[in-house]
């Protein structure tokens, strides 16, 4: 059985119901993007402070105070086994396309890479590796980006599927 430039192959309906799934994903996704908007400013000292607590600012405007180990532990594994399941899915659409292989082994693999260094590196700044949080801003922006781009390519072979060529 051939997956690699099956999806454009499916039916209208099935194609159809792809995008729907994609669409609804993202909202899900940029739903929790704007969370960590609102709790970090999307800045270096807002990662910081969100897990680290800022109580020692008596300037701050939002009072943050040190995420406990158990919390630490619950964000991270909910959210690497449920981004990880994202991108398998995302991942296994994606490579059904005619998108170049090239650029579908990265966007297969970036993510999880990405993952990885968010999550692990939210736990290395909560055990007092500082300097990390740029590491999570990095990697986080790349797994936006790698989801968006991924989305956008699925959508687009599903509405146009004879328009990309591998």
């Amino acid at each position: 059985m051939k997956l690699k430039g099956s999806l454009g192959s499916m039916s209208r309906q099935f194609r159809i119901f792809v995008i729907c799934f994609v669409l609804v994903l993202n909202l899900g996704f940029f739903t929790g993007f704007s969370f960590v908007r609102v709790t970090t400013s999307l800045n270096a000292e807002g990662v910081e402070q969100n897990y680290l607590g800022n109580e020692a600012d008596e300037d701050a405007e939002v009072m943050h105070f040190k995420k406990s180990e158990q919390e630490i532990l619950t964000l991270i594994h909910n959210h690497i086994l449920s981004l990880s399941l994202i991108f398998f899915v995302l991942g296994s659409l994606l490579y059904m396309t005619n998108v170049p292989s090239k650029l579908t082994s990265i966007l297969l693999f970036e993510p999880f890479l990405s993952l990885i260094l968010t999550f692990g590196g939210i736990y290395l700044l909560w055990k007092g590796v500082i300097w990390f949080k740029f590491i999570i801003m990095i990697s986080g922006m790349a797994m936006v980006f790698s989801l968006v781009l991924m989305s956008a390519l699925v959508i687009w072979c599903c509405a146009f599927p004879k328009r990309i060529d591998a």
